[in-house]
Formats: structure tokens, sequence, C-alpha cells
């Protein structure tokens, strides 16, 4: 629980300062570069898009100190020992507890540290829970929406989510032991290594080597979909609107309203144009094309295309988001945790609440793992077929758990605001009662 707590807490002070850099960055180029499509691009996909994910990289590291200071003292061999018994109810060998530990880290080498294991049928089992485990990756997408929704318990919604994760795990390990392979007992023998103190340039190469591969990720994988999802969003340039919106938004500055009602109708008008042309975008008409798939677990289309691009790696989701949105952060002052809390719709009503946030980060643990994994599985496991199981399964336990949360949610939350407008009425009615009992008595005097 500590280390999620200090993956907020000491991660956040250095993150703040990062969004800030990258705001003032944005800002300078918007302000000292003629406005068109190269601006924009360079605001918008390079800054939006791949700043969004580098900001993130000190809650990385955290994670991966933890990481490293688990494996550097010796304790991984002892705490395999200690889980085999666990292990063994859930129908895997204590061996397996290697693999899934690294999952945290990243979901690949884990699969593949899945060789350790003797038992075919135990490492098959393994590999396809392996990515219910919270790789590094999925991390950036928590810590934007829990910093941006649950600021208050930002600690402990990301150990809940954590927890889910090793839950479904541990189903899933009952579940295809019972239908897909047969009961197997393979002996337990592992030698413990003795205990020893880490030392810090051990722990440093560690670190390293995995945050040079996250920002290998970075230069490499997110900033291609970033360029892609920023064409896909801003193509075709000019499009046929439903109706002139520069005229309307003249006449209203030109109109004799108090300023307040002008701005507010110019920023209603911009809002709504900036949203049809988002629409009208290729990458409208792809979200679109699978909102209706995804409307019952309570995401619009913009969600839903971020959903699809992070099949790519899941860091790809929040540089999607920020590439999206920093379209309508012309300033580039908001953070992208600001700009998801006051996201609106075309008709003012916001975009995300805590409950569709929740049930975002819900599908975000479980659906289709990159593609990386689904390659690993599938070289590991000498077949194909156990890789695209992967896909449909995790991908159908992550709708069914997101539809099950939000539909959940929204009947209580519906439930709750009925309550107290009834509350509201019974209120009004006996203080309506009260001043005619009270009318009625002032007369008689």
């Amino acid at each position: 629980m500590a280390h999620f707590f200090t993956t907020f807490k000491l991660g956040g002070y250095p993150k703040h300062w990062m969004e800030l850099g990258i705001g003032k960055l944005s800002e300078l180029i918007s302000n000292n570069m003629a406005s068109g499509v190269v601006r924009d691009f360079f605001v918008e996909a390079m800054i939006g898009g791949v700043g969004g994910v580098i900001v993130f990289l000190p809650n990385i590291i955290i994670l991966f100190l933890f990481i490293s200071f688990m494996e550097d003292t010796g304790y991984m061999a002892r705490a395999v020992f200690i889980m085999d018994k666990v292990m063994h109810k859930i129908g895997l060998h204590g061996k397996s507890f290697i693999p899934l530990f690294m999952g945290f880290g990243c979901n690949v080498p884990a699969i593949m540290a899945t060789r350790i294991i003797e038992s075919r049928r135990d490492r098959l089992i393994t590999m396809l829970i392996t990515p219910f485990m919270s790789c590094s990756a999925r991390l950036p997408v928590y810590i934007l929406f829990i910093s941006a929704f649950f600021p208050k318990n930002q600690g402990s919604v990301l150990f809940l989510l954590y927890v889910l994760g090793v839950l479904f795990a541990i189903l899933s390990a009952l579940f295809l032991k019972r239908v897909f392979f047969p009961s197997e007992e393979i002996p337990f023998v592992m030698g413990l290594p003795p205990y020893r103190v880490p030392t810090i340039r051990s722990i440093f190469k560690h670190v390293w080597f995995r945050t040079s591969l996250y920002f290998k990720k970075i230069g490499g994988v997110i900033l291609l979909v970033a360029i892609i999802v920023w064409i896909l969003s801003n193509f075709p340039w000019t499009v046929t609107y439903s109706h002139d919106y520069s005229d309307e938004i003249s006449m209203a500055e030109k109109s004799s309203l108090p300023g307040s009602i002008i701005n507010e109708s110019a920023n209603r008008l911009t809002l709504e144009q900036k949203s049809e042309k988002h629409a009208k975008s290729y990458m409208g008409i792809i979200g679109r094309s699978i909102e209706p798939v995804m409307k019952p677990l309570g995401f619009d289309w913009l969600l839903s295309v971020s959903i699809l691009s992070g099949l790519a790696a899941k860091e790809v989701v929040v540089s999607t988001l920020g590439v999206i949105f920093q379209a309508d952060n012309s300033s580039g002052r908001e953070s992208l945790v600001e700009k998801i809390k006051s996201q609106k719709d075309s008709t003012g009503k916001k975009i995300f609440t805590p409950l569709i946030a929740f049930s975002f980060m819900l599908f975000i643990l479980t659906y289709f793992p990159c593609v990386g994994v689904v390659a690993a599985i599938s070289r590991e496991s000498g077949r194909w077929k156990w890789a695209a199981f992967t896909v449909f399964y995790t991908t159908g336990i992550a709708w069914l758990l997101s539809f099950t949360v939000y539909q959940t949610g929204s009947l209580l939350i519906g439930k709750k605001k009925t309550k107290s407008y009834t509350l509201i009425n019974l209120n009004s009615t006996n203080l309506s009662k009260k001043r005619n009992q009270l009318t009625t008595q002032i007369a008689k005097i």
C-alpha cells in the first residue's frame, strides 16, 4: 500500500514540474510559429501526444525502483517457496509466481520467463493469466484518471486496481485448470540463494535498463501512433459544417447583450464547431463506427478510439487522448488531467465522471494485451490459437466487467438522485404547509 501511495505522492512533484515545462514549451511554440498545419502538428501531435506520456515517467521510475529492490535482495526465491502452497490451490506451480510478479513491470519478459516452469500445462496457464497483471504501460492511464477523479484516494484506488488484476488472474487460472487442462502435480524443488543487500549500482542498472526501454517506446511506437492519430483526427482539413459557425460567432460578438453572455455564447459555438470537426474527421468516423459497442460501458467515441489505439501499447491510450484534447487547448497551459476533468460535449455536458473513469480503467486493466504480448504468447506456446484465445478471452471479460460496473453504478446513482429529488419535494411541501398555517394564524390575530 505504501508503494502505491509513494508512486503518487513522491512522483507527483516531478510530474507537476514536467507538466509545467511541457505547457510552457507548447505555449512558446504556439506564440512564435505562424498558425497552420505545421504549428498544429508540433503542438498537438509532438507535444500533446508524446508529452502527455513523458510526464508520467517519474511514477514509472518509482515502480521500477520497488521491483528492482525486491529482485536484488534475493527475496524473490523465498517468495516463490512461500507461495508454492497457495499457487497449487489455484492449479499452478510455485515457480509461476516469478513470471507473474515480473508482469507488474512488463508482460512480455514475464511471458518469456515462464520457460523456468517444467510443466507445459503450468507454463501455458501462467502465460494466459499474465496479461491480467498490471504492467507499467497501464500505469500512465491509471495515474491520469485517478489524479483527475479520485484525488483524495489515489493510493487506495491504484492498489484496488492491482488487487483486482491479481484476483482476475486467480479466477482465470481456476477456470482454465477446470475447463482446458487436466490436473497434474509436479514436485517443487528449488535452491534458495542467500539474502543480500542490493547495491546502488545494481538497482541503478536495472532501473536505467527498464527506463531506457520506456524511452525507446516513446520515441518509437508512441510517437508513430501519435502522428497517425493526429492525421486521422485533423483530416480532411476542411469539412462542411451543418451551419455557419463563424457568422453566428460574429453576430453574437456584435450583439448588445452583456459581455458575460456574449463570451458564453461564443465559447459554446466554438465548442460545437470543434466537436463537429472531430466527429467528421477520419478518426471520428472510426470512433463512431465502434461507439455502439462501447456505449453501454459509458464510453463515447473519443474513449473508444483511445482504446483501439492501445492495441499497439497501453501508453498510447494517454497519447491519443493528449492529441485529441490538445486540439481544444490552444494556450497549452492546461495539463491533460485538467482537460480530462473539464472536457464537455457539444451540449455542455461533461464527458467524464468518476464512474466512467473507473469503468474505463477496469477495461484497460483486462482487455486485449498489447501486440508484443500477443506475439510473445504465440512464440512461447508454439501455437497461434493460444494467442487468439487470449485476445478474445481478455477483451470479453473487460467488456462484461465494465458493463456491469457502469450499469450498476448508473442504476444506484439514478436511485440516489431520485431519492434526493423526492426529499427536496417533500421538504418544499412541508415548508409550504407551515407557511400556510402561519399565514392563517396571523390572519386570525
